[in-house]
C-alpha cells in the first residue's frame, strides 16, 4: 500500500515539476522575458528531477537512494535560488556568471553591436514577477519544500 501512495505522490511531483518547466518556457518564449544565466542554471535541477522521478516510477531498484539524491538535488537548487534571490535584493554581489559589461566602456561600434546582440540579462534585474514575487524567490520556496518532501519520503521509505 505504501508503494502505491508513493507512486501517486511521485507522479504528482512529476506533473508539478513539468508544469514549472513548461511555465518557464512560456514566460521566456511566448511572453518574451529573457532569463539571466542563473535562471537558466536553476532549471537544471528540475530536468534532473524529471529523470530521477521517471526512474523511480519505472524501476523499483535503488528507490531509496534515488529519493536521497532528489533531496540533495533540491537542496542545491534551493541554495542556488537563494543566491539568485540574494543578488536581486543586493545581499550578494553578482558573480562572474552574472556580470554584464558596462556598455560605456566599449570603444568601437562593432564591439557595441556585438554586446547588444548577446542580449545578456543581469541577474539582479527582476524582469518578471508573480503576485509581486520574483521567480528566484518563488523557486527558493519551491526548492526548499521539495527538499523537505524528498527527505521525508527518503526517511519514511519502507515504513508501514
Amino acid at each position: 500500500m505504501t508503494d502505491q501512495i508513493n507512486k501517486k505522490i511521485m507522479f504528482g511531483i512529476l506533473m508539478f515539476i513539468s508544469l514549472i518547466l513548461f511555465s518557464a518556457f512560456i514566460i521566456e518564449y511566448k511572453l518574451g522575458y529573457k532569463p539571466c544565466k542563473l535562471c537558466i542554471y536553476e532549471r537544471i535541477p528540475y530536468f534532473l528531477a524529471l529523470l530521477f522521478i521517471i526512474k523511480i516510477l519505472v524501476s523499483e531498484n535503488f528507490q531509496k537512494l534515488t529519493l536521497f539524491i532528489l533531496s540533495l538535488i533540491f537542496f542545491s537548487s534551493s541554495v542556488l535560488a537563494f543566491y539568485h534571490f540574494g543578488i536581486e535584493q543586493g545581499i550578494f554581489s553578482e558573480s562572474f556568471v552574472c556580470k554584464t559589461e558596462n556598455i560605456s566602456e566599449i570603444l568601437s561600434k562593432e564591439e557595441l553591436l556585438e554586446k547588444l546582440n548577446l542580449n545578456t540579462i543581469s541577474c539582479k534585474d527582476v524582469t518578471f514577477k508573480v503576485l509581486g514575487f520574483s521567480l528566484a524567490s518563488i523557486n527558493t520556496i519551491i526548492s526548499i519544500l521539495l527538499t523537505i518532501l524528498f527527505m521525508r519520503l527518503f526517511i519514511n521509505y519502507g515504513k508501514n
